[in-house]
């Protein structure tokens, strides 16, 4: 089945990416998912989806949810999440990913963020389906362009366009930018307290509370997400375990599938598909 990376136990399971060559910034996804748990995970993208079929149990900002069909997905970037299967034939979904520069610069609106990650919407699923999959097989930049504005007015209703500063986050969002800066080196709990200014098991203890994930889980979380972009430039495997800290190519295939549900090497493939 074409998708289905070697590492996938079930034959059930495919998951399939697509860029868009003449619009940088958005990332299509299609998957049906039965058996395969996804490990925390994070975009810097807001992440935009539809459940076509079955029903998805997810954590998401410290939560459990479960999504059934003709369910909208909304994630902000940089949340950690999992997934897997609620339903025993899984589920069907469609995501588009689009940086938050292309958001703004489609619509001329700063600040999007969604408050609820989740809703049951069975016309707005259709709609953003189709949307979805007509971005998929278009290849006219011009109709790509409409498409994508198109998209965004469906789901603009379920966004806010204000800043979310909660208190005391600069603490921790100094940090989030340090392990942005600093993802290809070894860092330690000590290094990252000394940024937050506070002791270090107290430091991971409110880290933990505020992200919903540990230092270390959004480290990895950073570094495959820079492994894509590597991956997308077409880089070879190799080298992109080396530039983003991991030990070598073998620790990147099992933390990339175990997170994308997909190699890299086919990843690659697929994204850098013409």
């Amino acid at each position: 089945m074409e998708g289905v990376p070697e590492q996938f136990t079930d034959e059930r399971d495919c998951a399939r990416f697509r860029h868009l060559a003449l619009l940088p910034g958005v990332e299509l996804y299609h998957a049906h998912i039965s058996r395969y748990a996804f490990e925390p995970h994070t975009h810097e993208a807001f992440g935009i989806g539809a459940i076509e079929a079955g029903a998805e149990r997810f954590r998401y900002r410290g939560t459990q949810y479960v999504a059934p069909v003709h369910s909208v997905v909304t994630m902000n970037p940089d949340e950690l999440h999992t997934g897997e299967a609620e339903t025993a034939d899984g589920w069907r979904y469609r995501m588009v990913y689009l940086e938050p520069d292309l958001l703004e610069e489609v619509t001329g609106i700063r600040h999007w963020w969604f408050s609820d990650v989740m809703r049951h919407d069975p016309l707005r699923t259709r709609l953003i389906c189709t949307q979805i999959h007509g971005l998929w097989h278009t290849d006219d930049p011009l109709a790509q362009q409409g498409i994508l504005l198109d998209l965004i007015d469906t789901f603009r209703p379920l966004a806010h366009h204000a800043p979310q500063r909660p208190e005391g986050a600069h603490r921790f969002e100094r940090v989030r930018d340090y392990l942005h800066d600093n993802y290809m080196h070894s860092l330690t709990l000590d290094e990252l307290a000394k940024v937050a200014a506070l002791s270090p098991y107290h430091f991971q203890r409110q880290f933990k509370a505020h992200f919903h994930v540990t230092p270390h889980q959004m480290l990895m979380a950073i570094r495959l997400w820079r492994a894509k972009a590597f991956l997308t430039q077409g880089m070879p495997a190799a080298d992109v375990a080396a530039v983003t800290g991991l030990t070598d190519q073998s620790h990147l295939t099992r933390a990339f599938t175990h997170r994308y549900g997909i190699t890299p090497v086919r990843y690659q493939k697929q994204v850098t598909r013409r």
